[in-house]
């Protein structure tokens, strides 16, 4: 299909799910390792991993070899019956974590588990109020998207009672400061939970967090934040929600990113980096809270819950990740991208913060240096459109008052010479961009 009949059948047929933001310009047609192809023969490194999602690249041949092998033989069962494959991940999933989080329930998308963590968490405390934070993204069905505010509010009507949004505690863009004027995050997590008690109406159920925000702009919390919420949750008899759809598997350098500060959450919700791009998702929490939970007949009956074909997915990456010490790797390949994402900021007057964790960074822009032009926002969209141009697929991160953040997440599988290769192209569409503006 040549472009100007793609171009047409995109514009009459397809539903813009996106917000305001555009497809991209070319079609894709295969992909594999850290590289997308398109019609026209282009190839572009994918610095998104898809979808946040493909840690061990596109087409990684042992996920092919899996699916080709468990599609013939086992796919798709009613979702009461179980299969190898499922009890095997879930066993496997469980010798990952520390202690208490072994009994796991196998679901889809990460929106799909932060329903089901939520349902959880509102049966067994018998309260219904949710605290999540103001640029959260947690999903857009129901209570995940009563729980995002980052986008997507506006316009659909009211949003369920007792969803309550906690400040963000970002370093560089501060909003509440010590006598140096940098982040004050324990008087403003205080604060912030003065708000929370005085709307409440004595029903809290749980927090919902990310340990490292992406969609809200790749902000990580500050050492010791992640201890202190969850004080604040045994205070008020809360339980902690982890999301970690972005975080899990490796991505951070650790397994888990809450490892890194030793806090162990009461449930904890996993997606795209679980099937490495196939839509698999997971819930896990304790003995205690699962038992609690059937007891009192908790009921979250999907389609695809427990599918063998996707849970034999799980299992594949579970052995890459092992096997390749992926864990290691992000950590020393997020080094080698994050000190020349630092030479990027120290060359480029529009590049204001560097900042994330593994391979999973991000790098604001700011708007200073083209005022005229229309800021941060414009000089975003001209670099994003200037790396595809060159061939880099980059994303970014808009929101009201800050500049635009690209979140860079290439495949934990990635070479050298790609992450050096995607820096040499953002650096030259930085260039171009400021230029062009």
């Amino acid at each position: 299909m040549d472009p100007e009949t793609a171009g047409g059948a995109v514009e009459r047929h397809l539903i813009r799910y996106s917000g305001r933001a555009a497809f991209t310009p070319e079609v894709i047609t295969r992909a594999a390792g850290t590289s997308v192809y398109t019609e026209s023969g282009r190839e572009l490194l994918d610095f998104t991993s898809g979808q946040m999602s493909a840690i061990l690249g596109h087409s990684h041949p042992e996920i092919v070899a899996t699916v080709r092998e468990q599609v013939a033989h086992l796919d798709h069962l009613h979702s009461g019956m179980l299969s190898r494959p499922v009890i095997d991940l879930t066993r496997r999933l469980a010798e990952t974590l520390p202690d208490p989080l072994e009994k796991a329930l196998l679901l889809t998308t990460g929106a799909e588990a932060n329903e089901a963590a939520v349902r959880m968490a509102k049966l067994v405390t018998g309260r219904h109020e949710i605290v999540s934070f103001a640029r959260s993204w947690h999903g857009m069905t129901q209570a995940a998207a009563n729980a995002t505010y980052s986008a997507g509010r506006k316009g659909y009507g009211p949003a369920a009672p007792g969803n309550f949004a906690l400040p963000v505690p970002d370093r560089f863009h501060p909003d509440i400061v010590d006598a140096e004027g940098v982040l004050d995050w324990r008087r403003q997590l205080d604060l912030g939970f003065d708000l929370i008690d005085a709307q409440s109406v004595g029903s809290l159920a749980a927090c919902l967090v990310e340990p490292i925000l992406s969609s809200g702009g790749v902000i990580e919390l500050p050492p010791g934040y992640l201890a202190a919420l969850a004080q604040k949750c045994r205070e008020r008899d809360m339980l902690l929600i982890l999301d970690e759809a972005q975080t899990g598997l490796c991505r951070t350098g650790d397994w888990y990113a809450f490892e890194h500060e030793g806090v162990v959450p009461d449930i904890l919700t996993l997606s795209k980096t679980l099937g490495a791009g196939l839509p698999l998702a997971a819930v896990l929490t304790s003995p205690e809270i699962e038992q609690q939970a059937y007891d009192r007949g908790f009921l979250f009956f999907t389609t695809h819950a427990s599918d063998p074909l996707l849970a034999a997915v799980g299992n594949t990456v579970l052995d890459v990740l092992v096997r390749d010490h992926l864990d290691k790797r992000a950590r020393e390949l997020g080094t080698a991208l994050r000190g020349q994402l630092d030479e990027l900021a120290a060359r480029h007057d529009v590049v204001g913060d560097v900042r994330g964790r593994g391979l999973l960074l991000g790098m604001e822009l700011v708007g200073d240096q083209v005022p005229a032009a229309g800021g941060a926002d414009r000089l975003g969209a001209a670099v994003t459109r200037r790396c595809f141009e060159l061939g880099l697929h980059m994303n970014i991160v808009q929101l009201p008052g800050m500049g635009g953040t690209f979140r860079i997440a290439p495949p934990l599988t990635a070479s050298d010479e790609e992450i050096a290769r995607g820096v040499a192209i953002l650096d030259q569409a930085l260039t171009d961009a400021v230029r062009g503006l």
